[in-house]
């Protein structure tokens, strides 16, 4: 059985009776019609699929925040959330890819922040990542609270509605599932230059979220603070490591 999510409950329900009502009326044109609605019942059920995935094992490894097609890799002189220069890269979701979105790494949500926009088609990157209504997660190390991701959710073309189940001081680990965007949309990843992120995802390279590595942090001290040591000492901390893989569920 494929795994939903529970945020398209309503929308399944909803469309389940709309297009039984619609097969009902097909076949009273003609029986064979109503067969026409079942892929489309089909389509709208695996939108809602959350799937479980295997996390890689590298604990350098920043994660896709989503399924979909890398559509664009940035360098960004100043951005304002991270404090200085940080590279962005935009994943294009279409219909159907799967559209809950997961954290790219460890750390906390230092701030949340919703803005009201447009709804330019997503695959005009710059246009909808300035302009559209998005949702902008700042996650921090949970230590030093100092930013080190940004991941936006922004909507589409044909995407109304942004789900976001994380706020101000919750923590995230990798791979975490902490929202949606429902029916077509954007989401993009920003990581801080000092973090030294080698990104190893290329222009329309298909991405899974939290299968898949966006970037490895290669600068020596953050690469250390990312993977639970201290970044003065390089003390383990006093949990156990993390397993080789793990797995995340809801």
């Amino acid at each position: 059985m494929i795994p939903l999510t529970r945020h398209g409950w309503r929308e399944m329900a909803v469309g389940t009776l709309i297009l039984a009502a619609a097969a009902w009326g097909l076949w009273l044109l003609y029986a064979p019609l109503a067969l026409l609605i079942l892929p489309v019942w089909l389509w709208l059920i695996a939108f809602f699929r959350d799937p479980t995935r295997i996390l890689p094992a590298d604990p350098n490894a920043i994660l896709s925040p989503a399924d979909g097609t890398v559509s664009d890799i940035t360098t960004i002189d100043f951005d304002a959330l991270l404090g200085g220069p940080a590279v962005r890269v935009g994943i294009f979701l279409s219909v159907f890819n799967v559209h809950v979105n997961r954290s790219p790494c460890d750390g906390v949500v230092l701030a949340t922040k919703y803005k009201p926009g447009k709804f330019i088609n997503a695959m005009h990157h710059n246009d909808a990542s300035s302009q559209n209504e998005s949702n902008t997660i700042l996650i921090a190390d949970a230590n030093t609270k100092k930013p080190i991701a940004v991941v936006r959710q922004i909507v589409g073309l044909i995407a109304r509605r942004i789900i976001c189940t994380v706020g101000e001081s919750d923590p995230v680990t990798r791979g975490q599932r902490i929202g949606m965007i429902k029916f077509g949309s954007r989401t993009e990843l920003y990581l801080p230059l000092w973090l030294g992120p080698r990104i190893d995802v290329h222009i329309g390279q298909s991405v899974r979220g939290a299968a898949d590595v966006i970037a490895t942090i290669t600068a020596p001290t953050a690469a250390v603070a990312l993977a639970g040591a201290s970044p003065i000492t390089g003390s383990s901390p006093a949990s156990s490591p993390p397993a080789p893989t793990s797995e995340v569920s809801a």
